[in-house]
């Protein structure tokens, strides 16, 4: 990712990642497709792709010395220093190279959209705008790497501006606009979480990528990668003719999607797609509109075909398929099945126009022909039934069973209440304080120090009593006047989210009655839950003779939803290796990341029965769970045990652990999540 890298490697030549370097070009093209996310695994020339672009993008013409690199023949997108250029008649257009400006994910929200010269207010009393990266990237590509890792209003304000081509920033009472049209490209490893489904939507294509399977591929990527090592220039000479000819392809292209038009029929196709694939909204059939067009026109047609729409569909439609988090019914592909629809459809539309005199003399001929369509009404029913089957099945292996998932039901809002102390992370569950100048301006507090974030409103209320007195004593002409006790600085608050670990009991007793079943469709519910607020979770089950962590702390809510699914019941019931592993994994947490917000979930019916130490295995227990209630570890247990005759180990072992006590038959969203609520509180 160095930059000699993304300055001389060439884009042709990366080995494979067809769809995703098509995607980089079509967005280059039609910057109106609405940018690209390219989703991988570790290693696959994600950034490689995205930094080697700009040897394909071609000059442009700016006005001269404007920050934000207006086009001098377009007033409709000039800034305002522009606009004044032009009435003046001294604009002047100069050529430069497109850019591929980076955001890094530790980057403010004043460092994204620009900020108001405070300093420069305060002598002149007049607004000036201090650039940001919204506005280098105007007019070319704004690559963000990791996006999943950025924080949500971050991710909000890019997708605002790509889709205006307009940064407005409001500060102080002061609003301050400028154009920024720019190509977004977001590229993220899935496995360390997924965006939002609002935000996913708001990206035109998505290419997903992954490792290539083919040795002699792999052998002729080794190939060039040790030859670009050896001598970079001498290897992008070897691939200047390929990159000259894909420039020349890409401006032809540009020069041609004016030209290109799409027909009735291919529009009636777009649309049964989208409908067929169930996708929310209708950006899908806008932007697959848009990207067909580009298709064509990068083939160097004028007509959009068949194909076009179909490879359109399959870079359009990929992110947006999924309706709901946990939903595995999107995985089959219905393009040949809305595809054979559509050209029967025109195929009767085309005969209907043949037979249509025919048909009015004789009209009980398509009477008939309707009645043999009706049949084909009663389809859609053997999903279901499968479905069904699906959920009925169990495997067994020994005496261990895999049970199913309970119902998920909808969980209430899980907001429990943290220390007002600052810290740092991303989500949308608990308010914290944030010195780090990001989140939303609550209130104003003296400094203690040095001020970093000014609260340039407060500021000014706190001087104002004393500007007549101060301008008779001053001579530096300054529209206001600030001495250092006048100084506020601005107090933040964002939302954070929690690090969750369900420490599950996974012994021969949870096959009891179904218990487990009951178990797994709670703690589905949570992962609900914790996708939505952005948690990090984990999972921890025990049985046998030991606890073993399934699944670290992680963003990724749908690899706990397999972890669980696929997870065996029986044995004994180590509990004390179980809460010991948990404490670990909490503890090492802490250590990693002081800022971590933990809770424990414990699913048990208490009665332990494997000892590590020789003591006995309830007493063991005991005292491993003290150690959550001296260290204020938020916890809960949900005791699992049902009938009449109940020994009640799983509340002692709650009053241990100094959490709170549930039974199985409470498991609903008002009481378990209240329970979360209740306890995470510090």
């Amino acid at each position: 990712m160095n930059v000699p890298e993304a300055s001389i490697y060439p884009f042709t030549a990366i080995v494979g990642q067809e769809q995703m370097k098509k995607s980089l070009v079509l967005n280059v093209i039609n910057p109106k497709i609405g940018g690209v996310l390219i989703r991988g695994e570790k290693g696959t020339a994600k950034s490689t792709a995205v930094r080697a672009l700009v040897s394909l993008l071609p000059e442009i013409e700016v006005v001269e010395g404007c920050s934000f690199g207006c086009s001098p023949h377009n007033k409709n997108e000039m800034c305002e220093a522009c606009l004044e250029k032009t009435g003046r008649g001294e604009l002047k257009g100069v050529l430069r190279n497109m850019r591929v400006v980076n955001l890094p994910v530790s980057a403010t929200e004043d460092r994204v959209v620009g900020t108001l010269d405070l300093e420069h207010a305060i002598q002149t009393g007049k607004k000036r705008f201090e650039p940001g990266v919204l506005a280098l990237a105007h007019r070319g590509i704004l690559y963000v790497d990791e996006i999943n890792l950025l924080d949500d209003h971050l991710v909000d304000t890019l997708l605002d501006a790509a889709a205006m081509g307009v940064n407005t920033v409001e500060r102080e009472g002061i609003s301050f606009s400028h154009p920024a049209a720019f190509v977004l490209v977001g590229t993220m490893n899935p496995e360390e979480g997924d965006l939002r489904p609002q935000l996913l939507d708001r990206f035109g294509l998505c290419a997903d990528v992954k490792g290539i399977e083919d040795p002699e591929a792999r052998v002729e990527l080794l190939r060039r990668r040790l030859s670009y090592e050896q001598d970079p220039e001498a290897f992008a000479m070897e691939w200047a003719i390929s990159e000259a000819d894909l420039c020349s392809r890409i401006l032809r292209a540009k020069a041609l999607l004016s030209e290109t038009r799409i027909s009735d029929p291919m529009l009636e196709l777009i649309a049964g797609i989208c409908v067929d694939t169930g996708v929310d909204g209708h950006r899908a059939d806008i932007c697959m509109v848009k990207t067909s067009l580009t298709l064509a026109a990068f083939g160097g047609r004028t007509e959009v075909s068949e194909a076009d729409v179909l490879e359109a569909a399959e870079l359009v439609l990929s992110h947006r398929k999924r309706r709901k988090p946990f939903d595995d019914s999107s995985g089959e592909d219905k393009l040949e099945e809305s595809l054979q629809k559509h050209r029967k459809k025109q195929e009767e539309k085309k005969a209907g126009n043949e037979e249509k005199e025919s048909e009015r003399q004789n009209p009980e001929r398509g009477q008939k022909e309707g009645q043999k369509n009706e049949p084909e009404q009663g389809q859609g029913r053997e999903p279901e039934e499968s479905r069904e089957e699906e959920k009925n099945e169990n495997s067994h292996a020994g005496h261990e069973q895999v049970f199913g998932m309970g119902d998920c039901f909808r969980a209430t809002n899980l907001s429990p209440e943290f220390r007002k102390k600052s810290r740092k992370g991303a989500g949308k569950r608990s308010d914290t304080r944030t010195e780090a100048g990001r989140g939303r301006y609550v209130k104003s507090a003296v400094p203690e120090g040095r001020v970093t974030d000014l609260a340039f409103d407060a500021t000014l209320r706190a001087a104002a009593p004393y500007q007549p007195e101060r301008k008779l004593l001053s001579e530096n002409g300054n529209a206001v006047l600030l001495r250092v006790p006048d100084l506020r600085k601005k107090v933040r608050e964002k939302k954070i989210g929690n690090m969750i670990l369900f420490v599950v009991d996974a012994s021969g007793s949870m096959g009891a009655r179904q218990r487990m079943v009951a178990a797994k469709g709670a703690v589905l519910s949570l992962l609900l839950d914790a996708y939505q607020k952005r948690d990090r979770v984990g999972l921890i089950a025990f049985r046998g003779d030991s606890a073993e962590l399934l699944l670290p702390p992680t963003r990724s809510v749908e690899r706990a939803r397999k972890c669980l699914q696929e997870m065996p019941t029986g044995g004994k019931t180590p509990l004390s290796l179980g809460l010991a592993r948990s404490y670990e994994v909490i503890r090492a947490e802490i250590c990693r990341d002081a800022d971590v917000c933990p809770f424990m979930i414990l699913i048990s019916d208490g009665k332990a029965n494997v000892s590590a130490g020789g003591k006995s295995p309830f007493l063991e227990t005991e005292i491993i769970a003290s150690r959550f209630r001296e260290e204020g570890i938020p916890s809960a247990v949900i005791d699992t045990e049902k009938g009449a005759l109940r020994f009640g180990l799983a509340k002692k072992i709650s009053s241990a652990l100094g959490g709170l006590y549930m039974g199985l038959e409470e498991l609903r969203a008002d009481t378990l999540l209240g329970a979360v609520r209740v306890a995470g509180g510090f």
